[in-house]
Formats: C-alpha cells, sequence, structure tokens
C-alpha cells in the first residue's frame, strides 16, 4: 500500500451528524473516520478520468443491474487505511496511533488494567467471564491519547522495552491539531439562497506546523496500465510523486505526496506472533487491540441459510455469542488464484475453529459511524442519510484464552493485521463492515491476571 502524507491548505471540517444549529457546535473538529478518508480518494479517482480501468454493474449482495453491458460502476478494488497524525519534523517521520485503553500510565507503556480471576457473580454480559481490574493506584493524570509506533511495539513486547526512550513518543490531541470555532449562515440548496433565521455554529481542526494525516491506500485494478506497467490507480492518482486531494465536509484542498521514509514495512506496529504462555497461571493468553475502529452489526437468524443470529455491537461477529468461542477458522482460508467460488467456501467449512474462547474486553464508548447516500436505478431508488452503525473505538482490548501454543499462534496470525508476515502488507481486516475502508485493524500482545488478586485467590 502507499504510505501517503495528506497536508490541508486550511482547516479541515469533519462533521459527525449532529445538529449544528443554536449553541451546538457541529462537532466537526474530530479526528477523521477511516470511512471519511476512502471516500475523498474514492471521489479523487472519478475526477482524474483514468482511461482503461475496469469498470462493473450497478448492485449488491447479489441484486445487480439486468443491463449487463451497463457498466458504470469503478474503483471496486480501493483499499485504504488510516488516518493517522504524523509528525514530519526531523528526517524520520513518526506515524502515532490511538492508545491502547488498558494502558493508564502517564507517559509509559506499562499495562494497568488487566483482568481478575474472581470466582464471584457478576454483571457481565455473555460471554465474558473475568472483570478488568486496575493495578495502579488512583490518580487524576491526563493520559496521552496517541502513542507513536515505537511505543506500541514497545507496549506489545515485540521491542525490547525501553520506557525511557519512548517518553517522546506520547501526545496529546492539543500536540498536533487545534480547535478553531466560527459562525455562519444557512443556505438553501434549492435556491442557493439565505434561508430566513437560519445561523449555526461549527468547529474545525487545524493541524499545527510540521504534522501531516498519514493514510494507506491502493487500488490495483486489473485493466489498468500506466505507460511504466504499473496497475495501482492510486500511484498512477499522485503521478508518483503527489497531488490534490478534497477531504471531509466543504470539500477542503490537502496536498497528497507519497512518504519518502517508508521503504518496504508498513508503518503500523507489529504484534506478537509467539510467546503467548503466562507462566503464573500456565495458560496460553492473547490480547487483541485495535488500531482502527471495527463495526460489528447485528445479524437476524435465517434458518434457510444456517445463519445464527448475532447482537453484534461491542461483540465481534466471528465470536460466538453464548460461548465466547472463536469462530475463525485454523489453518489456510484465502481464496486460490482460479479457485471457484463454491469450492472455496466448500473447503473452508471443513476447516476447524481456533480453540480459543473470548473471556474479557474494555471496549469504551462507541463512535457513530454514518453518511449520505446517492439514489441508483438497481438498490436505491432514493438517496439520503444512510443507516448509522455504531463502531468500537479504536484502542479496545479483547481477551482471549488458549487452549494450547498452536491454538494462540493461530489466533494471532488470524487478528493480527499483517497475519504471520513481516508487516509489508494488510492480510486480515477484522471488522464485519467497511474492513476496506479500514475498520478492523488489531495487533496482539499477551496479558497476565490481576497481581493481587492471584495472591488472593491461590486457587484460580
Amino acid at each position: 500500500m502507499n504510505p501517503i502524507l495528506l497536508n490541508p491548505t486550511d482547516v479541515l471540517f469533519f462533521r459527525d451528524g449532529r445538529p449544528m444549529a443554536g449553541s451546538l457546535s457541529g462537532h466537526g473538529a474530530a479526528w477523521p473516520l477511516p470511512n471519511v478518508i476512502s471516500h475523498a480518494f474514492h471521489a479523487a479517482l472519478h475526477r482524474a478520468e483514468l482511461a482503461g480501468v475496469h469498470a462493473h454493474r450497478r448492485g449488491r449482495s447479489g441484486h445487480y443491474s439486468s443491463d449487463k453491458d451497463h457498466r458504470d460502476r469503478k474503483f471496486g478494488s480501493l483499499l485504504t487505511a488510516g488516518p493517522f497524525p504524523v509528525c514530519t519534523k526531523g528526517a524520520a517521520h513518526t506515524w502515532f496511533f490511538p492508545r491502547p485503553m488498558d494502558a493508564g500510565s502517564q507517559e509509559a507503556t506499562l499495562t494497568t488494567l488487566r483482568p481478575v480471576p474472581a470466582s464471584c457473580a457478576s454483571s457481565l454480559p455473555a460471554p465474558l467471564q473475568y472483570p478488568v481490574g486496575n493495578a495502579a493506584p488512583p490518580s487524576k493524570e491526563q493520559v496521552a491519547a496517541w502513542w507513536s509506533k515505537d511505543a506500541w511495539n514497545t507496549y506489545l513486547g515485540t521491542v525490547q522495552r525501553d520506557d525511557l526512550a519512548a517518553r517522546p513518543c506520547f501526545k496529546s490531541d492539543t500536540d498536533f491539531a487545534d480547535t478553531e470555532s466560527t459562525y455562519g449562515i444557512g443556505i438553501d440548496p434549492n435556491t442557493g439562497t439565505v434561508e430566513e433565521s437560519k445561523f449555526y455554529s461549527a468547529s474545525y481542526l487545524r493541524l499545527r506546523e510540521g504534522w501531516r494525516l498519514g493514510t494507506l491506500a491502493t487500488a490495483p485494478d486489473k485493466d489498468f496500465r500506466n505507460p511504466d506497467g504499473c496497475n495501482d490507480l492510486i500511484f498512477a492518482l499522485l503521478g508518483g510523486h503527489g497531488g490534490q486531494i478534497l477531504v471531509g465536509g466543504q470539500q477542503r484542498v490537502c496536498s497528497a505526496m507519497l512518504d519518502p521514509t517508508i521503504r518496504k514495512r508498513l508503518p503500523l506496529p507489529l504484534g506478537k506472533s509467539e510467546g503467548f504462555l503466562d507462566s503464573a497461571s500456565g495458560r496460553h493468553l492473547v490480547k487483541w487491540v485495535l488500531l482502527t475502529p471495527a463495526i460489528w452489526p447485528q445479524i437476524v437468524a435465517d434458518p434457510e441459510k444456517n445463519i445464527t443470529a448475532h447482537n453484534g455491537g461491542w461483540l465481534p461477529n466471528w465470536i460466538h455469542p453464548e460461548t465466547g468461542e472463536v469462530l475463525l477458522k485454523s489453518g489456510d482460508s484465502a481464496r486460490e488464484s482460479g479457485e471457484r467460488r463454491d469450492v472455496w467456501r466448500t473447503r473452508v467449512r471443513s476447516l476447524h475453529h481456533i480453540s480459543s474462547k473470548l473471556v474479557a474486553a474494555i471496549t469504551g464508548k462507541p463512535l457513530p459511524v454514518t453518511g449520505w447516500a446517492l439514489p441508483n436505478g438497481t438498490d436505491r431508488s432514493e438517496g439520503g442519510a444512510k443507516s448509522t452503525h455504531l463502531a468500537v473505538p479504536a484502542g479496545a482490548v479483547y481477551y482471549f484464552e488458549c487452549s494450547n501454543k498452536e491454538a494462540a499462534q493461530a489466533l494471532a496470525a488470524a487478528l493480527n493485521w499483517h497475519g504471520d508476515t513481516a508487516g509489508a502488507a494488510i492480510t486480515n481486516r477484522r471488522s464485519t463492515l467497511m474492513g476496506e475502508k479500514g475498520f478492523g485493524l488489531g495487533v496482539c500482545g499477551t496479558w497476565q491476571f490481576h497481581d493481587s488478586m492471584i495472591r488472593r485467590h491461590p486457587n484460580q
């Protein structure tokens, strides 16, 4: 994927759908969600009018246009991730990511929240078994909301722990962005004139000097070839060096350029792939931490299609809602080149589930994700607001117990964004919806039970 730095020429506006009338500011200064950046690149590809790209029929979920020759939908191969704050001061650029929710120390990568192996009754929803308790003394310190890649790797244990070296790698929102508020007059979209007595207030996001929006994007097209033989539409869009992208509400302009400091590995933290045995409990313990939000919708039961009901929400759809068992398959579930879809599905069904269970979680407050849809003649006769989804925020932590070493390694390979590779490509996007837009990227580490509770309950 192409690592791209977006440099806004003015303030940015990312509205979340809340009202902008009266004293409400519209909340337009929030950090943009992944779907906003995906839509920006999709619109930029349309404006570029690239010749010789693959086109397909309108529709989705098996409902397509009856006219097979009418193919006007393009850029379905677009894959994005981000955006993330990037500090461009100095020779090496530093990418930052949301803080994991189980780390609460100021300017330190220590884990302070841990599952408590208590046997008493609790109000935890199924299938959770353990509450999560704080191992640190009470404090009112403001914890930095953003960690650098190095701090994340130290926290996960993929590099040697060195909190002193990682000290400059913690940032708050105000370190790289400011909020500016202004007032405006409403415009009637039908007449283009001012609406009577229509005033609003809005907040805008302004990046500080030396900071950029870092994103990853690629769009391999099977019919497109540039003069150099490359089929990546994003690389062609930027001309190999740079261009302009309209991002967010009010179509604010950002200059886009490839990050020259990124070579082979993507600038995302690397998750652990082995070493999950906890010596204190003798169990194989894996935790999965979200780098980006994830959306898991409610699923309605359909006996004819062998689909069971699932509430979704904070609980991943690939977790059994009652037992907590992981429903992901162990083994090679990727579709091979030239393999028929029915053959591939039959092969995947024959694989065994990964022998692991979800036992605890920290999920935080949900994020509303919505948008606006244009009408088309196939599956949407009228335009309007899209359905609002509630996403689990980045930094959420899910704790798993695995039956053995092999199961722990298989779970990590299935949940790490890079799978079992060295991190040159994004392999896994574990969000049920909008995975192609960058939702559901996560990394794995290990975890331990709450120390004080282990001493109190020696039989646990």
